[in-house]
């Protein structure tokens, strides 16, 4: 039976937290070029603004300027989301193979020789195929490659196999893509325009608007509506879908409503959260207000519609995407025909969510629901923690003194304790070693039974998860987080309020958002202390863990991949580990980043693969030229294979040793094994 209880939740979670990451993926293309879009936004506006967008020409009218406009459309904004998709798969080689890959299918939806006297459009929804795409070949290639290299061939097999792959993949989807983009963008740009002709545009927003609650905001407003609504601003000057789900009407009426038909603590922070929503352009402040309440539901979806419906009226648009949805962007980027528009259809979803809003508030029973609990739902629907929304449940999170810490890693073996060693020493420095329980754990072993959970950016989804009472922090360097200096000061700040305010905050079942960008560190620094426990029992042992045959001090990787190759055949050599721990490695690499900071990676095999290893060891290889890591430069590859908690010792001191940059230095000079390890302090003895 209690095997049937823990599946179920876990098929239902893991469906949310893939679509999640599939729309996170998406807007994560679009996301970082934003201020692209908003620079070709602004060259439109000044050097080609008319109603007649193919003759018109700005106040500042000039025709060099305005021979950029085009081009940038064409060639230069979906070549950077390719690039930016390709990145994400493969880092900056994914990333050059996916732009020369999007080219082809960019040509064939611009060049005449295809197209003719045809209007060309932004191929915007190809490059987020191809980019990936392209990225993930030169992977498998890459993969497939490893270790068949003979040494001083590495670069030039590299650059000229992106080269190879890229100019195929040009082809490729010149001839294959572009046909399958045509047809699409035909279709979808047939339905935006029967919907506007028919105004059934606004219907829209009874999908939207109930998405942005819960976690597909921007996955629907950069992964869809912003490459349809470019192409459409390119062929009229302006598009109505950049503001479908940018305008903030429907929120602010939420929250005025709560101002004045509110009560206890929604209604004391409804109207700072109104004015960061509103003009601050951060939607998600208002998602918890609506979460106490679901029917409130039905005020953000009639709010949207109205205020789309105005929109098609007044013939309103954006010429770019206004990220953030602030009332300043959407004025920037409108223009001045459309500004009366956006004016309305604003101030009309507002009115109308607000109306509908209050009639809800005053009908329902007096108890408007636990703020900080909605906070907490919010947050974990969208798997990760709101710098902005924790400010709903005011500063009594400072006064709950954090007992309990965990830090959560995908195996348990070596990510978490690192960054807990580095952690430890910081806390016990500051006098709250014996005040704070931390460990650290794999993630399908925890539970709900912690204060504070702290994790690896790319897993805050799968951490989030059997954890929803916790408060959540995501680092992305274990060995360097400026977190943990904050942490220390979370702790300091909570220790000394502890005997007013721990009981409140107790009671609060959630601690608030200010707080959790800070417990991030304290999360970690508490790990540490529960890492040292298990650590003193394990260093009683006699087992040699690093050996000096495994330690290397002239790597030959020259990246992470074959990185991690060197250092997993270290470790199979020493017969403690089985081959198949290796592929494991890959694995874990692939989810999450074993980059600690300080010039280290340590990469380890997943949970799953702990059947591979018999006993704990280690294997050390330096790289004098250093490897890239996913962005990063490693010079130090430390294998990590823990059978139990044998390693876990080492590891402190290893974590104690990359603290120091004096102990850095004199491991890069170090000219034998045995230096090595009397840096790392005799760990075998």
């Amino acid at each position: 039976m209690s095997t049937t209880a823990t599946t179920s939740p876990k098929k239902k979670v893991g469906t949310r937290v893939r679509v999640q990451k599939f729309g996170t993926f998406l807007s994560s293309m679009i996301m970082p070029n934003i201020g692209a879009f908003i620079a070709w936004g602004l060259l439109t506006a000044l050097f080609l603004w008319s109603d007649d967008p193919q003759g018109g020409h700005g106040p500042f009218a000039n025709e060099y300027i305005n021979s950029a406009i085009s081009p940038m459309v064409t060639y230069l904004l979906p070549i950077l989301i390719a690039y930016t998709g390709g990145k994400l798969i493969h880092d900056v080689r994914g990333g050059v193979v996916g732009a020369v890959a999007t080219m082809g299918v960019i040509l064939a939806t611009s060049s005449p020789v295809f197209i003719g006297d045809k209007p060309g459009s932004p191929m915007f929804l190809g490059a987020m195929i191809m980019g990936p795409l392209g990225a993930w070949v030169v992977k498998k290639f890459d993969q497939f490659m490893e270790g068949r290299i003979k040494p001083g061939f590495e670069m030039l097999i590299n650059n000229f196999s992106s080269g190879i792959i890229g100019a195929a993949l040009a082809i490729a989807s010149m001839f294959w893509l572009a046909p399958i983009m045509h047809w699409l963008m035909e279709i979808a740009g047939g339905a935006v325009g029967w919907l506007i002709d028919m105004k059934l545009l606004p219907l829209a927003s009874i999908l939207i608007e109930p998405a942005k609650v819960l976690f597909l905001n921007n996955a629907i407003n950069h992964g869809i509506l912003t490459p349809l609504g470019t192409d459409q601003a390119l062929q009229q000057g302006k598009s109505i879908l950049f503001l479908l789900e940018a305008n903030p009407g429907p929120g602010l009426g939420i929250l005025l409503a709560y101002t004045f038909f509110g009560r206890g603590a929604a209604r004391a922070s409804a109207p700072a959260a109104a004015l960061i929503h509103a003009l601050g352009g951060i939607h998600e402040i208002y998602f918890p207000y609506v979460l106490m309440k679901p029917q409130l539901l039905a005020a953000t979806i009639l709010g949207g519609m109205s205020g789309v419906f105005v929109e098609l009226i007044f013939h309103a648009g954006l010429r770019s995407p206004a990220a953030p949805g602030s009332l300043i962007f959407l004025y920037v980027n409108a223009p001045p025909n459309a500004i009366l528009g956006v004016t309305l259809g604003w101030l009309t979803a507002t009115i109308v969510s607000l109306l509908v809003a209050s009639i809800i508030l005053k009908v329902s029973k007096k108890d408007d629901g636990d703020l900080a609990k909605a906070t907490a739902d919010m947050e974990s629907m969208k798997g990760k923690k709101s710098s902005v929304s924790g400010a709903l449940v005011g500063d009594g999170s400072k006064n709950t003194v954090i007992r309990s810490i965990v830090f959560a890693c995908d195996a348990g073996m070596g990510s978490s304790a690192m960054g807990a060693s580095v952690l430890r020493n910081k806390i016990k420095d500051a006098g709250y070693g014996q005040d704070v329980t931390v460990v650290n754990k794999a993630i399908n072993s925890l539970q709900d039974d912690y204060d504070l959970l702290v994790s690896h950016e790319d897993l805050a989804d799968r951490a989030a998860a059997p954890t929803p009472s916790a408060q959540h922090v995501a680092v992305d360097n274990f060995m360097s987080s400026p977190r943990y200096d904050e942490i220390v000061e979370l702790i300091r700040e909570q220790h000394e309020g502890a005997s007013k305010g721990a009981a409140e905050a107790s009671a609060s079942g959630t601690a608030a958002e200010a707080t959790a960008t800070g417990s991030a560190a304290g999360a970690t620094a508490a790990t540490a202390t529960a890492s040292s426990d298990g650590e003193a029992s394990d260093a009683a042992g006699d087992r040699v863990i690093l050996d000096r045959s495994s330690i290397v001090l002239g790597g030959r990787a020259t990246d992470r991949d074959a990185a991690i190759d060197e250092a997993g055949k270290l470790l199979i050599e020493t017969g403690k580990v089985d081959p198949s721990y290796l592929e494991s490695m890959h694995e874990r690499e692939a989810s999450v980043s074993t980059f600690m900071g300080n010039g280290l990676a340590i990469p380890h095999g997943t949970n799953e693969a702990k059947s591979a290893i018999h006993s704990s060891a280690m294997s050390f290889v330096r790289y004098d030229d250093g490897v890239e890591w996913n962005g990063k430069e490693a010079r130090f590859v430390i294998g990590i294979a823990g059978a139990g908690g044998e390693h876990l010792s080492l590891l402190q001191k290893i974590a104690k040793t990359f603290s120091s940059k004096e102990a850095v230095a004199q491991l890069e000079a170090a000219q034998s094994p045995e230096e090595i390890l009397d840096i790392f302090g005799k760990v075998n003895s």
